[in-house]
């Protein structure tokens, strides 16, 4: 396998050479393809390199971009078949986040207890510092609406499970990490809505509860099934039959609900209590996936091992027909949005340690502090674009902030690993999935 990653190493310098030389003798026709086959061949070819390794996952971010941007009508559709269909997009992100849901534990959710105080101030810091300087950096740099929406939105979300792998490479406190990123998944379906209707409801449409079900059915509903899976692994005989009786009742209640939804009846119910009956859908879809999930991990073991790789590639798919869908406005504000990509980034990881440190936390938490801080759930932004049919607008922020916060996630977290300093949770402390 390494020869071939070097191979493709070799054919990606190759094609860049060949790129620079298509741009100085003016082959147009050729920048594309040469363009594509550095892009891809670099993607492919950086496994080769172990101190380039953590940079392949952006790497091939990198080539989503450059190939929906010199290709975009190959990434919105496929015949008849359109890419940026709704249910494409929701199955999509839900898989995305149950895969980043397997890498949780119900454990993560124990360390508010142990470390009361660094949880908070990472969970505090997350959801005031990114949400306020995306609306100071849309004051500083006007962008279309839409696409100012999308800046607030990405500050908006949650910390992304990207924080847990810098956090390990920089040694800093894994544990807080993990905890921390799990406390604000869960106060995203409150936190995200709130403040889109406060800083972006002037520039898009925002309705608080609407985005708060949409929130918990592609995030909190995914992840609650994962959740369910690592449960069930050490739970009893006793314990076992009692969720079957309950995925039971939950696959009847879906059964039905998908049938009678329409009648007459339940059509006729006050909006309260269809608000009641959904969230008892969202409940009984987290235990049906999460049990099916559970078998299916019985029958095939290898599955949980391919689970990340599946979130990594539902993130480049997104970032590809996001990129795609939103070229014509890439062209024209994409410089302007990289910088408000780096700036807001780069905030995150400032206030982010430096208010750790003016709370007194040590300084592994706050390198820990900053970096959850710093990256955000572009994945769930992307999947609030697209349910708001506004995905190559709103959802445009996420496709440039995600393959820079990877790369400056990367650089900072070796940068900390080998400068050293870490004294508390180093990553000894446990392992990430």
């Amino acid at each position: 396998m390494l020869p071939a990653r070097r191979f493709c190493l070799i054919v990606s310098g190759l094609a860049l050479l060949a790129l620079v030389a298509s741009l100085a003798f003016g082959f147009s026709a050729l920048v594309g393809p040469f363009a594509v086959a550095a892009a891809v061949g670099l993607a492919l070819g950086l496994g080769a390199v172990d101190s380039l390794r953590s940079f392949q996952y952006t790497a091939w971010i990198i080539a989503a971009v450059v190939a929906a941007m010199f290709y975009p009508a190959t990434f919105l559709k496929w015949g008849d078949f359109d890419l940026r269909n709704k249910w494409v997009v929701l199955v999509v992100i839900q898989t995305v986040m149950f895969g980043m849901g397997t890498q949780m534990s119900l454990r993560d959710f124990v360390g508010v207890m142990k470390m009361p105080w660094g949880v908070f101030v990472a969970v505090a810091c997350q959801f005031l510092v990114m949400p306020l300087t995306g609306f100071v950096l849309i004051k500083l740099f006007p962008l279309p609406d839409e696409i100012a929406a999308g800046v607030i939105l990405i500050g908006a979300c949650s910390s992304g499970l990207a924080s847990n792998v810098m956090c390990y490479l920089a040694r800093a406190n894994l544990a807080l990490s993990i905890t921390a990123t799990s406390m604000t998944t869960l106060l995203a379906p409150l936190m995200t809505p709130l403040w889109m209707k406060l800083l972006a409801g002037r520039l898009v449409e925002v309705r608080f509860t609407p985005m708060m079900l949409e929130i918990m059915k592609i995030v909190i509903v995914p992840i609650a099934a994962a959740l369910l899976h690592d449960a069930l692994k050490s739970a009893s005989s006793a314990a076992r039959r009692r969720w079957e009786i309950v995925n039971a009742v939950a696959v009847t209640g879906l059964f039905c609900l998908a049938v009678f939804h329409r009648s007459e009846p339940l059509v006729s119910l006050p909006a309260s209590t269809w608000l009641l009956i959904e969230l008892a859908g969202f409940a009984a879809g987290a235990v049906v996936a999460g049990m099916f999930y559970h078998r299916l991990t019985g029958w095939f073991p290898r599955i949980p091992g391919f689970m990340p790789y599946l979130s990594m590639a539902g993130i480049v798919y997104f970032t590809t027909i996001t990129t795609a869908a939103g070229r014509n406005h890439l062209l024209l504000v994409g410089g302007t949005l990289i910088l408000v990509a780096i700036l807001h980034n780069g905030a995150g990881y400032f206030f982010g340690y430096w208010l750790a440190r003016l709370a007194g936390l040590d300084r592994s938490s706050c390198r820990t502090v900053a970096i959850e801080v710093g990256l955000q759930n572009g994945g769930m932004a992307s999947g609030l674009a697209g349910a708001m049919g506004k995905l190559a607008t709103v959802g445009l922020a996420a496709a440039v902030f995600s393959p820079w916060m990877n790369i400056s996630g990367s650089l900072l977290a070796n940068y900390w690993r080998r400068r050293g300093g870490g004294t508390e949770g180093d990553a000894a402390d446990s392992k990430p999935a």
